[in-house]
């Protein structure tokens, strides 16, 4: 593999991934731009060594040149973890790790010097980012949802969970919750929720008033 195969290689992989990880920055979430280029180049040089690795000691060892590639699919979860820890627990921390996970095959696939895969697959992801994000906000249009709903609760054990439990039996849907503070008596939960046709945000939060463990509803 010559010099220029091997630049070839590294610059496109880290750019297929910047590409990617634009949606991501746009977004502010906590892997972006950075993030997801250095994924794709340290994942196309990982396969571009293993190939090395193999051509040069071909005949001498058994090694297998996908062995190191297999370590970065599994490896880059821990990496996919941190952004879903980062971002507390709201799901949308999945996409970002979800991207970095695709990123990290992208890279793979042009470190192999298999183009074809990498190109198409970086555009349906690059798609799926910013098109069908723009399709949700249009769905999500069709169905009320109540912006945002702030509690302070009792801080005790089981209290988030019976609260959460009363609000699906109400009908509602928990598309994200988010902590914002805790003294040790009272905890500050950030809900969205998706409501069902007949049931108000209004109605809703006046339920959720009435619920033991509740100190206020905004």
């Amino acid at each position: 593999m010559s010099v220029l195969d091997v630049l070839l290689r590294l610059f496109a992989a880290a750019v297929l991934g910047g590409i990617v990880g634009l949606e991501r920055e746009n977004k502010r979430r906590a892997a972006g731009l950075r993030t997801h280029m250095l994924v794709s180049l340290g994942s196309a040089l990982v396969m571009i060594t293993s190939v090395y690795i193999f051509n040069e000691y071909q005949g001498l060892t058994s090694f297998d040149p996908t062995r190191m590639g297999a370590q970065v699919i599994s490896g880059i979860g821990f990496l996919g973890a941190g952004t879903i820890i980062k971002q507390g627990v709201s799901v949308r921390g999945l996409t970002t790790a979800a991207s970095l996970w695709a990123v990290a095959c992208v890279g793979l696939a042009v470190g192999s010097g298999f183009w074809t895969a990498a190109i198409i697959s970086a555009a349906v992801v690059v798609v799926t980012l910013f098109v069908m994000s723009k399709l949700e906000k249009v769905m999500m249009k069709h169905s009320e949802v109540c912006p945002e709903i702030i509690l302070k609760i009792e801080n005790k054990p089981g209290n988030l969970g019976e609260i959460a439990s009363h609000i699906g039996k109400a009908g509602a849907n928990i598309t994200n919750v988010e902590f914002d503070g805790d003294d040790g008596s009272y905890m500050i939960i950030h809900f969205t929720l998706k409501l069902p046709k007949g049931l108000s945000k209004n109605d809703m939060i006046e339920h959720i008033k009435t619920l033991p463990g509740v100190m206020l509803v905004e």
